[in-house]
């Protein structure tokens, strides 16, 4: 869980909202990027998501169980959510929010969906909420590949306050509770400062919700 001169200490960047640097080992973290790349030659690959106002995202995107576009989740399911990694994001959420930690330790979060996004070059996320979900369960972040910086800010606008946190490959990001509709982003990513030993160029992050539909 640390690189260079100086550890990368776990962090509550705001209530209910925890990183824990370094949390998936490298031989996981090739684990899931082998699934990401097997998930893409299934029927429903990585696509740019067309949103209402006819702007395209920078991010390649794909879904595993309950479908979603933007801005609502669809009746439909698309590939197959493993229980494997339903089971890792209990894992996380235990993880970040421990045994009385208010939250949950895990074992009631039930995700139903994962979005699946590939950054590569030039790609960007806008700040946006998470709030197609019924559910106020907590929300599941893992970064595999380039480091980027994430940036975490309000429930109440896209706009200041907020606080940027480089993630990098391995880390978890988990936000629920009194941040569960935070506004958040990725402004930046650092192309070429993943591990080589991953095979990876650009960035990918899993995010299991609990949609609650």
């Amino acid at each position: 869980m640390s690189e260079g001169l100086f550890p990368r200490e776990r962090a509550v960047v705001a209530p209910g909202a925890v990183h824990v640097p370094g949390w998936l080992p490298l031989a996981r973290q090739r684990e899931l990027v082998d699934a990401c790349r097997e998930w893409g030659r299934g029927p429903d690959p990585y696509r740019r998501t067309v949103l209402p106002g006819g702007g395209v995202m920078s991010v390649r995107s794909l879904c595993l169980g309950r479908r979603w576009e933007p801005y609502r989740y669809l009746d439909s399911v698309g590939a197959e959510l493993p229980e494997w990694l339903v089971t890792l994001g209990r894992k996380a959420v235990a993880e970040a929010y421990g045994e009385g930690g208010g939250l949950g330790d895990g074992r009631e979060f039930s995700p139903d969906t994962a979005l699946v996004n590939f950054y590569g070059d030039g790609a960007r996320m806008g700040m946006h909420q998470d709030k197609e979900e019924r559910s106020g369960a907590p929300v599941v972040s893992l970064s595999l590949g380039d480091r980027c910086v994430f940036r975490f800010g309000n429930a109440e606008n896209r706009g200041r306050p907020y606080r940027d946190v480089e993630l990098h490959s391995g880390d978890l990001f988990v936000f629920g509770g009194a941040s569960r509709w935070a506004h958040h982003g990725v402004p930046v990513v650092r192309p070429g400062t993943a591990d080589p030993a991953l095979g990876l160029a650009g960035r990918l992050n899993i995010t299991l919700r609990e949609t609650g539909w």
